[in-house]
């Protein structure tokens, strides 16, 4: 399994740098492995697709404000971090630009994007790959208060809501944020905060697409999957078999998985909205049992898919282990042509692109 196999060229003016201004209107390629066929459709078309005995399922994690800016205290110079996860008992493990320049016990002056709060933190420890444990102290507003708990815990996400800016993707606007991305990168269904990017597939899902799905039958569950640095992580071995996948937390509650069994026993399908949902089912047992844990399952052939049966996802950047995952779901050959299909017809492509249906 050769890393150059997953390889394509895309014209660099076919990666979206903006979102549409309705969700629903992205373009919808649905590809059909019965017939080997596409049809160019829209996602306000996808209820079509979708039988009443079928299940939908969604990734209901939060995109938090994971991106830092700051300067460092005492030289002023600027800096800037990513938040990757929260260390018991009050840590944030960071990555942070230029931070082999860090040394233990520094400190760096966050500030947010509307200028009104600032948050300090102190690099503890440094880790072999180079990121760092950082201890955050206490939040002020513009005019000095302290804005932290009388007890003294802090709550991670409310802080970063406080401090941090919209974690948007190098590829778009290179990385530069602007002020609808927090409403806009982020699903309308989002309820559990813990991501640093969005399960991208479900930002073209509005409120009445999914009254629309709910008016002719059709389930819809949620699952979570707290999308982490390692989606991102590029694959450095030209074996893909060798690649050390990344592990990610994800759920499935005892509510869904009764909701996604019913539909099974009722011949319906488990159609999954998003690689990150497809990991979380993949990773469930085969009985579809309610779990909580990480996972690091990596989807490659010749894996045989036991709990998904149709995929929504976007399109995907080239030797990505999301793209394996898809073409391992969608039948090598045929995603490959789809690919091409895809750019042939100008379909817009990563985060804020349009979307497939495999069926």
């Amino acid at each position: 399994m050769l890393l150059s196999h997953y390889d394509y060229d895309l014209p660099a003016e076919l990666i979206a740098q903006e979102p549409l201004a309705s969700r629903a209107d992205a373009r919808l390629l649905v590809v059909d492995r019965r017939t080997q066929s596409f049809q160019h459709r829209y996602i306000r078309d996808l209820p079509e697709f979708l039988q009443p005995q079928d299940c939908l399922v969604l990734n209901d994690t939060k995109v938090v404000a994971a991106r830092l800016i700051g300067k460092r205290t005492g030289t002023g110079g600027r800096w800037e971090g990513l938040f990757l996860q929260t260390v018991p008992p009050n840590l944030w493990h960071i990555m942070g630009k230029k931070s082999s320049k860090m040394q233990v016990g520094k400190t760096v002056q966050l500030h947010s994007p509307d200028g009104k709060n600032e948050l300090l933190i102190q690099f503890v420890e440094k880790k072999a790959d180079d990121t760092w444990l950082v201890q955050p102290l206490e939040t002020h507003d513009l005019a000095g208060t302290s804005l932290e708990t009388a007890d003294g815990r802090r709550q991670t996400a409310a802080d970063l809501e406080k401090i941090g800016w919209t974690p948007i993707p190098p590829y778009i606007r290179g990385g530069k944020p602007l002020p609808y991305d927090k409403e806009r990168y982020q699903t309308v269904y989002a309820a559990r905060a813990g991501s640093i990017a969005a399960p991208t597939a479900g930002l073209h899902f509005t409120p009445k697409l999914f009254e629309a799905v709910r008016q002719q039958g059709t389930a819809v569950a949620s699952v979570t999957l707290h999308v982490g640095l390692g989606t991102f992580k590029p694959i450095t071995a030209e074996n893909i078999d060798e690649h050390p996948m990344h592990t990610e937390w994800c759920t499935l509650s005892t509510e869904s998985a009764t909701t996604i069994q019913r539909c099974r026993n009722n011949g319906g399908r488990i159609v999954a909205v998003g690689t990150t949902s497809v990991r979380v089912l993949e990773s469930a047992p085969e009985t579809l049992q309610p779990f909580e844990k990480t996972t690091s399952l990596f989807i490659r052939p010749p894996y045989c898919f036991r709990n998904v049966d149709v995929l929504l996802t976007n399109f995907h950047f080239p030797k990505s282990t999301l793209l394996i995952l898809v073409r391992t779901f969608g039948g090598d050959e045929l995603i490959q042509a789809a690919y091409r299909e895809a750019i042939r017809e100008g379909y817009r492509f990563f985060s804020y692109g349009d979307a497939m249906l495999i069926i």
